[in-house]
């Protein structure tokens, strides 16, 4: 098991996670934003747009099966490095793809491709948190992290349909500015410090006793009751916000011009997202992890439901997406610091990427469950199928926590930071 950074003197400045997770939101923000608008305004239907951003999210719903890799081969620098270059290639050739003149089969393979790889961005970065990260500042780091994550979606969406539709751009060479931009975040390395392998130490494992430990490891996060209810309240909807990847569809719908969708969905909300998962990540070293996260979930369900009864109107689509932006990184930051609390320090990168994947379900089914809501309801619709998902979300968890609370807990494993709490569960990436 690796020390602890407090014990070393080599914990990583959180602040170094921001830059490093841009990548990891790009990929997504290019899609559902940019290349979304711009499909939809060539003649591809909403529920087509849907089902491609869902497909976009298959492999993180699979990334467990491939995280051992991150965790037992090179160092985890390495596989940021050459997993950003993957995806950032990714997405220059998804813009290209997208430009017209192309089949839609070719499109979903690159976004595919794309998101592969951005899936060992993450996994990376996972890896070196869970070792670089203390206790006490995981909610913080947590923030971080999901600030870039959230501001590299609205970087990847905001800024590369405004180069787009203002600026005259075509999506291959936007795709192709971002790919740059991506590969430059990998220079934040220099700032994280990774511990080194056993294998790097002279003691070198056999593939045998690397999946014997990393059982053991998962083993002991399942068995654990934050553990469990870690896994439960991942795969359910709370905090998803599922329906950001439809704003750019459902756009027209409030007036909103392609110039309002850019920055408002783009440069504003990217953030003010990341804003909140700022605010997210303090309030996580302060109070209950678990309990924020449910917290956090209602305040976009409460969103939704606010949004589908204002005027439809350019001004009031703009706020609104705003407030679901901001809450969208309370929760995400509120993920991100009970998934760290849950997985300790060793196999961060399979552990959370099991937890990841879980969690990054309920983004694809409740996507496709807001596009088929708004082809047969319309926008009014889709909100209010968004709302009552997040809501039976934490209802359901909360019947969870209740069932389980006099159950006895086999205890965590070691290095767990456990956290005094109110029988809340923990949460998303």
């Amino acid at each position: 098991m690796s020390p602890h950074p407090e014990a070393t003197g080599t914990a990583t400045h959180p602040a170094a996670y921001l830059a490093l997770f841009i990548p990891f939101g790009v990929t997504p923000g290019f899609l559902s934003i940019a290349l979304a608008y711009q499909l939809n305004q060539a003649g591809m239907s909403a529920g087509a747009v849907a089902g491609l951003i869902a497909l976009s999210y298959l492999p993180h719903t699979w990334k467990v099966l491939w995280a051992p890799l991150v965790d037992t081969s090179f160092t985890r620098k390495r596989w940021y490095l050459d997993s950003n270059g993957l995806s950032s290639a990714g997405i220059w050739g998804s813009g290209v793809l997208a430009s017209g003149g192309h089949s839609t089969a070719a499109l979903t393979a690159m976004v595919f491709v794309a998101s592969l790889a951005s899936t060992l961005v993450a996994m990376a970065i996972d890896g070196l948190m869970s070792t670089s990260v203390p206790d006490a500042q995981r909610g913080r780091a947590s923030g971080w992290a999901q600030a870039g994550n959230l501001g590299g979606v609205g970087l990847g969406g905001g800024l590369a349909l405004w180069l787009m539709q203002s600026a005259g751009w075509g999506s291959g060479t936007a795709g192709a500015l971002l790919a740059v931009l991506c590969l430059l975040c990998g220079t934040a390395l220099w700032a994280v410090h990774e511990p080194p392998r056993p294998a790097h130490t002279g003691a070198r494992p056999s593939v045998v006793a690397h999946a014997r430990a990393l059982a053991q490891d998962v083993l002991a996060l399942v068995r654990s009751r934050p553990g469990t209810l870690a896994l439960v309240i991942c795969f359910l909807p709370i905090g998803s916000g599922a329906a950001g990847n439809m704003w750019s569809v459902v756009a027209d719908r409030w007036h909103a011009s392609a110039d309002t969708v850019a920055w408002a969905n783009g440069a504003v909300s990217g953030l003010v997202s990341a804003l909140g998962c700022l605010a997210g990540g303090w309030l996580c070293d302060r109070m209950d992890r678990r309990t924020a996260y449910c917290i956090f979930g209602l305040v976009l369900v409460s969103c939704a439901l606010a949004m589908a009864a204002a005027p439809r109107t350019s001004l009031q689509f703009v706020l609104w997406l705003q407030v679901y932006a901001f809450g969208l990184g309370l929760s995400y930051a509120a993920y991100s610091a009970v998934v760290l609390e849950a997985i300790g320090r060793s196999s961060g990168a399979t552990k959370f990427s099991l937890l990841a994947s879980l969690a990054n379900m309920p983004i694809a089914y409740v996507t496709v469950l807001d596009g088929w809501a708004y082809e047969r309801w319309g926008a009014t619709g889709m909100l209010l199928a968004d709302a009552a998902s997040g809501l039976a979300g934490v209802l359901v968890f909360l019947l969870v926590v209740m069932l389980t609370r006099k159950r006895h807990a086999i205890p965590a494993q070691a290095g767990i930071h456990d956290r005094p709490n109110a029988g809340f569960p923990p949460a998303r990436e």
